[in-house]
This record gives structure tokens, sequence and C-alpha cells, in this order.
């Protein structure tokens, strides 16, 4: 089931259900649709009678169906609602505020070093959240290393406007947008800090992304003008710290934590990333040592999310585009991505519950 097929199906439902729809999203089995008006059960239920009916005809699968009203009547627009309500209003007391209407949590995935598998964390938790049921976003804020064409595996998927918005791309149960689809894939992006800051503005204000229960900042290592401007333009939740084990990581990674809270932003907690080597024998290797991020966590204060091994599987699904195969029993790596997704969730309703009505502020010392 195609965008098309989905379209195609609304629009021969009886009634006038295809003039209410606004937008189609399908790809890998997931399906968004969005409608205009307020929130109805009858169409909602009417919405998914007529996708399954019609690719039950097709023979197709369809994986997820989610339905959002987004309408000047719908309350929360997210039909299929997160477990948790706090996650349908926008985090840290943003309401109408917001910079992003219609999203939920914001959640930063950060490293002080490049390398340690920032950007492979930042999309094994939006594939996960979204496997959870949760309408997710991932931007890629990475202005000069873009990772989410590959990781994501976007190649052929080609950049389109709608009514002066970027259009998401839909993957893996995802919606996506990365400046690496918007740019020549092999000319280097040699750009000051307010060329990025303001690519990274458009990437977030201008991406039409809908209704998100989550969206998932995928930020550039370091603690440069990307982070700062985040922090200006966004109501995050937190930011979860990546790190490899060995101490040189942990140098780095201790001056985001920093960072962020210089910026009055929660730091969810540390991930440990590659923390030991999984061969094909099943034999492990400390190749960067073992729990020095978790020590490190400790030491700080803040939560450790978990440990993730670095196996060839799953090197092979992040360069074939395929994360949602890391979830799959047997891969090596689905428990600890599982946990880490809970983990991260279970953070992030801690942080909206302490979160107050204002946003970060910069704290100059």
């Amino acid at each position: 089931m195609n965008k098309d097929d989905v379209t195609a199906a609304l629009a021969q439902a009886k009634g006038d259900l295809g003039d209410l729809v606004r937008k189609v999203a399908a790809c890998d089995g997931y399906v968004t649709v969005d409608l205009a008006g307020g929130e109805s059960a009858e169409i909602e239920r009417r919405v998914r009678t007529a996708v399954d009916a019609h690719a039950k005809a097709r023979g197709a699968t369809i994986k997820q169906l989610k339905v959002a009203f987004v309408g000047a009547g719908s309350q929360s627009a997210q039909s299929s609602a997160p477990r948790d309500s706090a996650a349908s209003s926008p985090a840290s007391g943003a309401g109408e505020q917001s910079a992003l209407p219609g999203v939920g949590r914001v959640i930063a995935v950060g490293a002080g070093k490049g390398g340690v598998g920032k950007s492979t964390i930042a999309v094994n938790l939006a594939v996960g959240l979204a496997r959870q049921g949760h309408a997710v976003g991932l931007l890629d804020a990475d202005i000069y290393g873009p990772s989410l064409p590959t990781l994501l595996g976007l190649d052929a998927f080609e950049p389109t406007m709608h009514e002066n918005r970027l259009q998401v791309f839909y993957a893996h149960g995802v919606k996506a947008m990365t400046i690496g689809k918007l740019v020549d894939p092999e000319k280097p992006l040699i750009w000051r800090g307010p060329m990025a800051h303001g690519a990274f503005k458009q990437l977030a204000e201008q991406t039409d992304w809908g209704v998100l229960d989550y969206l998932v900042v995928d930020l550039p290592p370091g603690t440069g003008d990307v982070p700062l401007t985040m922090a200006q333009l966004m109501q995050l939740t937190g930011a979860v710290i990546v790190c490899t084990p060995q101490k040189v990581a942990q140098d780095d990674a201790i001056r985001a934590v920093r960072m962020f809270q210089q910026l009055r932003i929660d730091v969810l907690g540390i991930v440990e990333n590659m923390s030991v080597f999984v061969g094909d024998d099943g034999k492990e290797y400390d190749i960067f040592g073992r729990g020095g991020a978790e020590m490190m966590a400790q030491r700080l204060g803040l939560p450790f999310l978990g440990a993730v091994p670095l196996t060839m599987a799953l090197r092979q699904h992040g360069d074939a585009g395929t994360p949602v195969k890391n979830f799959e029993t047997g891969s090596g790596v689905d428990v600890a991505f599982e946990r880490l997704v809970q983990q991260i969730e279970m953070q992030a309703n801690l942080a909206s519950g302490r979160a107050g009505a204002q946003g970060p502020t910069l704290v100059v010392r």
C-alpha cells in the first residue's frame, strides 16, 4: 500500500470521506492519514474500514494505521493517542508559544565528540518509539554531516514542497527531515555559524511535521551553534547524551552534559554505545573498555539509560538503511534497543512532570 493506494481507497469510500483528507503518508506498511475537522470516532472507523478493505483486496499488509484530525475543532489531533496523555501536548509548558505547533515531546540526542554512534542511537530511538505506537518525527540537525539518508535508506526519496512547506520523508514508521536530501550528497557545506543557524531553523520550522507525540533531534557533535539555536527555538523535554566507554569520549561527553545543564535543559541520561563488540562467534571483545559511560553517569548523578553493543548486524542494518531489523529477535541488539527506548520514555515522562512554564535559558557564568 503506497500513498496513491490509500488515497484511492478513501476517495472510493461511501460519503464524503475523500473530501476530508488533507494528507496521506504510506511507507513500509506504516500509514498516516490527516483529516480536516474535529475528532470523530465514526469517521476514524470509516477510514480504518476503507483502508483495511483496500489492503486486503490487494493482498497488502498494514503494520500501523494512524488517523489524525487537523481541523480547528480537534483537541488532541491524534486519534491514536499515546499511553501517556502528557505526550500529546507540547513539552515544558510550551503551549501555543511552541515554534512547532502539534509537536509534543522534543528529545535531543547529542554527544561531546563525533564517532560515538549518536546518529545510530537517534534513529533507533525514533524507530523504537514508533513501534510503541507513538507518532514520531526525526530531525537530522547534524548540518555538516547528515547521516539520515543512509541510516533510513532514503536514496529513492525526493524532497517535495506543499504550500511552501517541506514535506517529510516517511520511512520505517517515522517522519524524517534531513538537509542531506536537500543538497548535493557530495558537496561540503562550508558554512559559518549563522548559516548553520538558519539551516536548522528552516528545517525545524518549515517542515510539515503534522501532529507528533515525539520529535527526536539528532544534533551535531560538540557544543556549537546548532544546540544553542535549538534551545532558543524549541521547548525541549530533555537531552540524551551518547558516549563510548573510553575516557577520551567521556571527557567530551561531560562538556555536552554541562552545556545542556547551563541551558537549563533536563539531561535524561547517558547511553553507552559500542559498550562491547560481539563477534559472529558470540565472543565479546572490550575494544573501548566497558562500563566507562555508566560510571560517568553515576559520578554526574545522571540516569544510565543502557548499553548498546556493537555487532556486525547493527553495522549492516545501518549501511542498508533498515533500522527496523535491529528490533527483530535474534538481531543481537534487539533487547538492548527495546530497553533503551523504555528507559528514555520513562525519563521523558519524569522530565515532563518536572517541567515548568518557562523554556530553557542561557546562563552565562
